[in-house]
């Protein structure tokens, strides 16, 4: 992803990553470690699921209130501390360690239906993600060029990501490797979200016509001469005009 960063094409907008602008990995880090704390009681406590479950509780507390300290929403760590106690609950229900990886395979499973869906209903949920986040609401939409690229980018989600995560914990959650769902859950979260991050985000760079300013400045047919852009870090929009940029 280095080489997408703030990276300045002769005679084109200076591109920024998706990741610039999405955030960083602490999140998909936070999210695997009650997996790999499940894995850890399970094999130390002599195939003990039980153990297993309350680790991954345990582990899911403390990340909780490290969340809560960097003044995360309480609303986000409470989700993921019930997706945490789910999990355990129905690994313990059923007495099989690998169903404490159903509900993230059903979740990738909704996820890659989901996006796919938006795509062919031309509401293509990465620009409504990155629109969300650089407060456009729907002005990215009115872009054809910008729908375009989205929508293309949005394919490497569906099939990169999501479709990806369910062959891979499908197979292994249907041969019971446990300690494999595990691995499996790291490495296929925050290093696969960078890659497609990077890959979409080139996708989107690559699909955008030369001299497009990018992501954040869509360009909306019948502004004229008026380009809007937004000020993700102000929160403001302001309004350029052509005769102002000439000077």
């Amino acid at each position: 992803m280095s080489g997408e960063r703030r990276e300045r094409h002769p005679g084109g907008p200076e591109r920024e990553s998706l990741a610039d602008i999405l955030g960083g990995r602490r999140g998909a880090v936070d999210a695997t470690l009650p997996p790999v704390a499940f894995v850890l009681g399970w094999l130390l406590a002599d195939s003990s699921i039980g153990w297993g479950a309350a680790a991954a509780i345990a582990v899911s507390v403390v990340v909780g209130v490290f969340r809560l300290l960097r003044r995360e929403k309480v609303r986000a760590v409470l989700i993921s501390l019930a997706a945490v106690s789910v999990a355990a609950l129905i690994a313990v229900r059923t007495g099989r360690p690998e169903d404490f990886f159903l509900p993230q395979l059903l979740l990738n499973v909704a996820s890659a239906l989901v996006w796919a869906v938006s795509i062919l209903v031309r509401w293509p949920l990465l620009g409504v993600v990155v629109g969300a986040v650089l407060g456009q609401r729907t002005r990215w939409r009115r872009d054809p060029d910008l729908l375009r690229a989205y929508a293309r980018a949005s394919w490497v989600w569906v099939l990169g990501q999501y479709t990806l995560r369910v062959v891979v914990f499908g197979a292994l959650w249907w041969s019971g490797h446990v300690v494999a769902l595990g691995t499996a859950r790291v490495l296929l979260s925050w290093p696969l979200v960078a890659a497609t991050l990077a890959v979409s985000g080139a996708v989107v760079y690559r699909t955008l016509p030369a001299g497009h300013p990018g992501p954040r400045h869509p360009r909306v047919p019948g502004d004229g001469p008026t380009e809007r852009s937004t000020d993700n870090a102000a929160g403001t929009t302001e309004v350029r005009r052509a005769s102002d940029e000439a000077r």
